[in-house]
């Protein structure tokens, strides 16, 4: 018999680590409401035609396909299968896919409930998205997007919102280090205007974006090879060298590349700036990036990208301004911008610097010691006193020797242990134990009850 096994880049959680994502989750809920922001979900299963063609010709190819149920292959036209056309037999034997992101299936959500919700309709949602990524740190196929997005505006207050819930969460989150990345697609578009490769934007900056991956002289490398002129390597060159922080970077970029477009975009990105910095924010935890492009083509305006010093993994955050993506399921002129926090990466930030805070895989207050069926009634009375209190409570469920008991206990990191024997019944009192300190007393359940509140 085989071992088991999960499929690569997907992970099993223990209690001790699903308690500390549960704790990402729930202090960034607290911002998002904070903010007023809605929860919505949506399923985990899309049409393969509302996903593909949004992500790029890359992200198309790690878009999981589930198959046509049954005889998937009676579909499938004999030419697509003889010439081995992959893409054309995808779409003759598969009609769903699992999602890819939050941002499409939102589009298409806001498409179809326009009329239950009020515009601007800001919104958040936490679940699951598959990619189909080459497993490696901090990067997995099975993965949580934490997102929040404001759609049906155009202002800027928008942007400021997302960016300050940026700071807000990644500081009570404790993230160390981290910068807020921010740039313009404008600005990128400009500058490939200006380099002669408009008609290739799309190429140019999938190639731009791997800058964190393989340095400038990789991007330089892939333009080559993608055949790219010697002065469109060099002009991308010089825009990697001009990683000025705020508004003198954005001027200085204006001045290397004078076109329309990144006038523009420096114009609304100074906007931006000025009113950040009101809010208390500025460098260097915010930083202008020009060389800042994320791969995703539905991206239009502001483009954001949050990194960490020494991590080791890449970026935790991302998002940008995204016109008329809902466009596409016929809703037109609807601008919308949007982030999202990646739940897994920033767990793996916490833990490499060992920031989380103490005792959050401590699942129970008070364990109640089962001595045996005398004392149960008194045993289980105590247990409904302590939940009633608040307290996460447990009996244990078997009449056991003390010593298997308090070891339970230790290895479930309890607290406090509760024992009420014969003598404790009869004299209607509890003893409790610290299991910190070793010291144990008796008293009334309800003095007992005050001194473990007055710890917890």
């Amino acid at each position: 018999m085989s071992k088991p096994s999960i499929p690569k880049g997907t992970r099993d959680f223990t209690p001790s680590v699903m308690a500390r994502r549960q704790w990402i989750f729930s202090v960034l809920r607290d911002a998002f409401e904070r903010r007023g922001f809605l929860p919505i979900e949506t399923p985990a299963m899309e049409s393969l035609a509302t996903l593909t063609g949004k992500y790029g010709e890359e992200g198309d190819q790690l878009i999981f396909k589930i198959l046509n149920n049954g005889d998937f292959l009676s579909k499938a036209q004999d030419d697509s299968l003889a010439a081995k056309d992959s893409k054309a037999l995808g779409f003759q034997i598969s009609k769903k896919a699992l999602r890819y992101d939050l941002t499409v299936p939102f589009a298409r959500f806001v498409t179809m409930h326009r009329n239950d919700i009020a515009m601007p309709f800001k919104r958040y949602q936490m679940q699951t998205v598959w990619r189909g990524d080459r497993p490696g740190k901090g990067r997995y196929q099975e993965f949580v997007q934490c997102d929040a997005d404001i759609i049906g505006s155009t202002g800027v207050l928008c942007e400021l919102e997302l960016v300050c819930l940026f700071h807000e969460a990644l500081s009570e989150l404790g993230i160390p280090g981290f910068r807020i990345m921010v740039n313009d697609r404008r600005i990128l578009a400009g500058i490939a205007e200006h380099l002669g490769v408009a008609d290739r934007l799309t190429e140019w900056t999938v190639a731009v974006d791997k800058a964190d991956k393989v340095g400038v002289d990789g991007v330089c490398d892939e333009l080559a090879s993608r055949e790219f002129p010697m002065e469109v390597q060099q002009g991308t060159r010089l825009l990697f060298s001009l990683g000025l922080e705020g508004i003198d970077g954005m001027r200085a970029l204006a001045q290397s590349f004078p076109t329309a477009q990144v006038m523009e975009g420096t114009r609304a990105l100074e906007q931006l700036w000025k009113l950040a910095e009101r809010e208390g924010l500025s460098a260097p935890q915010l930083c202008f990036a020009p060389a800042l492009a994320r791969g995703l083509d539905y991206y239009t305006g502001a483009i954001f990208e949050v990194q960490v010093s020494d991590a080791p993994v890449g970026s935790i955050c991302g998002g940008g301004r995204y016109d008329d993506l809902t466009g596409i399921f016929g809703m037109p002129d609807v601008s919308g911008v949007g982030i999202s926090f990646g739940a897994d990466r920033i767990y793996d930030v916490l833990e490499h610097f060992e920031a989380f805070p103490l005792n959050l895989d401590v699942g129970l207050d008070v364990l109640l010691l089962n001595m045996g069926q005398e004392t149960l009634d008194p045993v289980l009375d105590a247990a409904g006193h302590c939940r009633r209190k608040g307290l996460r409570t447990e009996v244990y469920p078997d009449e056991a020797k003390l010593k298997r008991q308090f070891k339970y206990a230790d290895d479930r990191k309890v607290p406090f242990v509760i024992l009420i024997g014969e003598e404790e019944a009869a004299a209607d009192h509890v003893t409790l134990r610290d299991m910190g300190t070793g010291e144990q007393h008796t008293a009334t359940l309800a003095d007992v009850l005050q001194k473990i509140q007055g710890r917890t």
